[in-house]
């Protein structure tokens, strides 16, 4: 008996099916890029202070230029975010020392939207000749944007304020900070360049794939002279702009004490302790006053104290402004001091008075660039809705001053750029174009513990003084309060939350320098830089698809 075997139907073939092990090999590659934007925004971080690490912005980046290299745009925008959240997050953590996270991962993702959009535009000119240039004009123009909005701007973290250290610094002089950012940009850019060049011409296999190269080809001539140009360039003008830099002192030398009269710690209530604080100052500068006299120091031509040195108003409490005239009769100097003015159903202002020994408070500046949040609260009606406790933190939002702030002070002329201030660029540049010899950065940084904030806002009063070629005196409740040399070097400090004060003998300036006389001049060209660079892709893109349409 014979059987007869039936053939099995074979299934159907619908293609392979990737195996586990190839589906997360696809994953991770996908990962990659995101996972290298944001290395390369935390190494962007590291190369703030207090670390001095200045260099690590090149390597920032490069690493940004080999993400964004001939993607999309839409791969821009997010790569790009994901590096300014990389860059932010940490740099800014101290923005929630003392309200608690949400502000700090808040105001993070709201300034990385300005890199993302930075991103994207950068993807778009990665194609073109001289693509670093405009990258970097467009990381400028996107600083640019957000020193000016939402809410008057938040230009923390300018590529600039983290080169207080480097080789790039005296570019500040020549064309201020957005110059020696752009510098900083397209040198990092530069360097992708030239390692993206030297391994087309090495062919380098493990390497191609992250950099996204191509396969081993000529080298050609244009794309090696770029590379090599973006490099050179920012680094010889580096190099050249060093002439700028002086600390000589054309209008002889004033000798100024910095009172840093610390802060109570615990214990104590809002309203006693902002008594204890001018108290505080009040006992530093006597006991500077006591050694004055003893021989141990120079007679100080003037002296400065810190933004709220005296939160209780010396205009309408007779006892703060008969303690704070008692300090400046003893030292024998008119005094700077930062006080709380007004309130109660009157304006209110963040006010710098200057305090005569013989004739009492002479003169005044009140603080224009108020701090959103800090010092009002913008849309106070919604926000209120929505955050109670955090309204009821700020009661009453102060006013703007309308003025630069310039006191003459045994007679030398000192500009006045409270704390904030300092991180804009027109609220430093116009105290010395009023005629500010010497620069004064008062600040309260006591709110924020001992975080690098501190250290990021001193760095910031270095560049400024190469910007404008002017010795800047940085007084602190808290610390770190200093003197700085008109070529940014730091020639004496405080420690933080120490009882302490400062006397220099500082040299005395009245030139400009290029970017003093420039102003915004430098900023708006690199601004429409990018803009050129990007209709330019653009317009080469549309080009394009009309072309393969046809």
């Amino acid at each position: 008996m014979s059987t007869t075997e039936t053939p099995t139907t074979e299934p159907e073939r619908l293609g392979p099916r990737p195996d586990a092990p190839a589906r997360l090999r696809t994953l991770l590659h996908r990962l990659v890029g995101p996972a290298v934007a944001v290395l390369g925004g935390v190494l962007l971080y590291l190369s703030f202070p207090p670390r001095p690490l200045w260099w690590l912005a090149l390597l920032a980046f490069a690493v940004l230029g080999g993400v964004l290299r001939d993607r999309t745009w839409k791969a821009g925008l997010g790569l790009g975010y994901l590096f300014g959240l990389g860059f932010l997050l940490p740099l800014l953590v101290w923005t929630g020392v003392e309200v608690g996270p949400g502000p700090w991962l808040g105001l993070a993702a709201i300034e990385a939207l300005f890199i993302g959009a930075a991103g994207a535009g950068m993807a778009v000119v990665s194609r073109l000749p001289l693509w670093p240039v405009w990258s970097a004009a467009l990381w400028t123009a996107a600083e640019a944007a957000r020193a000016r909005a939402p809410f008057g701007g938040f230009p923390w973290g300018k590529i600039a304020f983290g080169q207080a250290d480097g080789t790039f610094l005296p570019l500040a002089a020549l064309g201020g900070t957005p110059v020696l950012g752009f510098a900083v940009v397209l040198c990092g850019f530069g360097l992708h360049a030239c390692v993206r060049q030297a391994l087309r011409l090495r062919g380098a296999g493990p390497l191609r794939t992250a950099l996204r190269l191509p396969e081993p080809a000529g080298v050609r001539k244009g794309a090696v002279a770029t590379a090599l140009l973006t490099v050179v360039v920012p680094v010889a003008a580096a190099l050249g702009a060093r002439g700028l830099v002086s600390d000589a002192a054309q209008d002889g030398t004033a000798t100024v004490a910095v009172i840093q009269g610390n802060v109570p710690r615990l214990g104590l209530d809002f309203n006693s302790q902002r008594r204890a604080v001018l108290d505080y100052h009040v006992r530093e500068t006597l006991r500077l006053a006591d050694r004055v006299r003893a021989g141990q120091e120079p007679q100080p031509d003037f002296v400065l104290w810190p933004e709220n040195s005296s939160d209780v108003d010396p205009f309408a409490d007779a006892d703060a402004g008969a303690v704070i005239d008692q300090a400046a009769k003893a030292i024998n100097a008119p005094i700077s001091v930062g006080a709380v003015v007004g309130g109660y159903g009157a304006k209110l202002y963040n006010e710098q008075v200057q305090w005569d020994p013989k004739l009492g408070p002479v003169a005044t500046y009140d603080k224009r660039q108020i701090q959103p949040f800090g010092e009002y609260i913008p849309l106070r009606g919604l926000i209120g809705t929505f955050a109670p406790g955090y309204t009821s933190m700020v009661r009453e939002d102060f006013d703007r001053g309308t003025r630069p702030g310039v006191f003459t002070m045994a007679g030398t002329k000192v500009g006045i750029a409270t704390c904030y201030e300092a991180a804009f660029d027109w609220a430093v540049r116009d105290t010395v174009t009023s005629g500010a010899q010497l620069i004064s950065v008062p600040s309260n940084n006591a709110t924020f513990d001992r975080s690098e904030m501190t250290y990021q806002q001193l760095a910031m009063s270095r560049v400024r003084a190469v910007e404008h070629s002017r010795t800047v005196t940085v007084p602190v409740t808290s610390g770190v309060s200093a003197v700085i040399m008109p070529d940014g070097k730091v020639v004496q400090k405080t420690a933080m939350f120490t009882p302490a004060s400062l006397v220099a003998k500082v040299p005395l300036r009245s030139s400009q320098t290029p970017a003093t006389r420039l102003g915004t001049l430098p900023e708006w060209l690199l601004v429409a830089t990018a803009a050129a660079g990007l209709a330019w892709a653009v317009t080469r893109t549309v080009r394009d698809r009309r072309r393969t349409r046809a």
